[in-house]
Formats: structure tokens, sequence, C-alpha cells
């Protein structure tokens, strides 16, 4: 069970700190904004962090997107898989239980929890679907078999933080559906009704990784 408390701890502090950048700290907050770039890497150094603080017990997923391409590509057992992504679910709603209860009375101009969004349909679904592939591209390569895997962390950390800068007008960015869950709960309205899109496409993205790393992978795990 170690490995799967794990996955919860590590998705409950990515929503926490992630999300908390946006809703304490986001451009609408006249006083204390970080603007787009803060809240990108807010989202990677926790990752970064949670890497080097929970890789070796659990693998550090921390997002069902980053498993299930583990799981295609023959990395994680299907068991491993689902319970993964429960407890990963499981800690993104209590990280957003926690940022919803310490921004209700704060006068956030912004969403309580960080919830994703977004206007145009067709931009939002090829967003998610390719940075979510993207970034499962770097989770699969930076930990294969004769990778400089030390420097893991780094890699995933940076890359999450270069397709936040990018995506968070487009979406919020999501390409993780526990972190769109947990805020989305919580946030309720419109952030429910478009929900379905952000657990769809970043799966999707996920599955296509896999299928591009068969590919392009020169030695077996």
């Amino acid at each position: 069970m170690k490995k799967y408390f794990a996955e919860l701890f590590g998705t409950m502090v990515l929503v926490l700190m992630g999300c908390g950048a946006a809703v304490f700290a986001g451009a609408a907050q006249p006083f204390s904004s970080v603007g787009t770039l803060g809240v990108a890497f807010a989202f990677g150094l926790a990752v970064l962090a949670m890497v080097y603080t929970i890789g070796k017990i659990s693998g550090c997923h921390i997002n069902p997107a980053i498993t299930i391409g583990m799981w295609a590509s023959n990395k994680i057992s299907g068991k491993d898989a689902a319970l993964y992504m429960l407890f990963q679910v499981a800690g993104a709603i209590i990280g957003s239980a926690i940022l919803w209860f310490l921004a209700k009375d704060s006068g956030s101009t912004t969403t309580l929890t960080g919830a994703n969004s977004y206007t145009h349909l067709g931009q939002a679904l090829v967003a998610e679907v390719v940075f979510t592939c993207l970034f499962v591209l770097v989770v699969l390569g930076s930990t294969s078999k004769g990778a400089n895997n030390a420097f893991a962390g780094i890699a995933i950390g940076l890359a999450l933080v270069l397709i936040h800068i990018v995506c968070i007008p487009i979406t919020g960015t999501s390409v993780n559906p526990a972190r769109s869950i947990g805020p989305a709960l919580f946030a309720g309205g419109a952030a429910l009704s478009q929900l379905w899109l952000f657990i769809v496409a970043p799966l999707a993205g996920g599955l296509l990784a896999s299928l591009i790393w068969r590919g392009l992978e020169t030695e077996k795990a």
C-alpha cells in the first residue's frame, strides 16, 4: 500500500501547490501576482520535488495520463495502474479540499480551486491531447533504460513548466485528469460540465505517447 499512498500524497501536493499558486498569486491578484510564469513554475517545481521525495516508492506518476502511458508501455501492471489512478484522484480531492478551505474566506478574485476551463472546444481538445502526449513522452524517455535517470525529475519538472506557459491561456493546463477532477468537484458549475474533456484528452494523450515511444525506443525496459 505504500506506493499507492505515495501517489495520493504526491498528487495532493501537486494540486495544493500548483492550483494554490493560481488561486492566491495568479494574474488576477493585484498585490501578490506571480503571473502565468509563476504558476507554471509552481506546478513544475511541485512535480520536481515529489519526484525526488516519492519517486523511489511509487515512481511518482501523480497523474493518470502518465500511469496509463506506463501501463500501455508495459511498465506497470493493470492492477497497479487502476489503483494508482484511484489514489491519485483521491489525493487531488484532498488537496482541493484543503485549498478550498484556505481560499473560501480569502477574497480571492479567481476560482477558489484553480479549476480548468476552456472557451473553444476544438482548441482545448487538441491542446490537451498534444501537450499531454509531449509531457508523457518526456517521462517515458527520461526514465527509460539507458537514460540519465538521476536528472529525470529536472527534465520532467521543467517540461511541465514549459507546457503550462503555453497552455495556461487555453485551458488553465490540465494534462492530468486527477488535477482537473479535484478542483472541479469543489468549483461545480461550468467546471463540472467541461470536466469530461480534461479526463478524455489527457488519457488519449498518454496512450498516444506510449505508441510514439514504442517506435522511438531503442532498448528494452
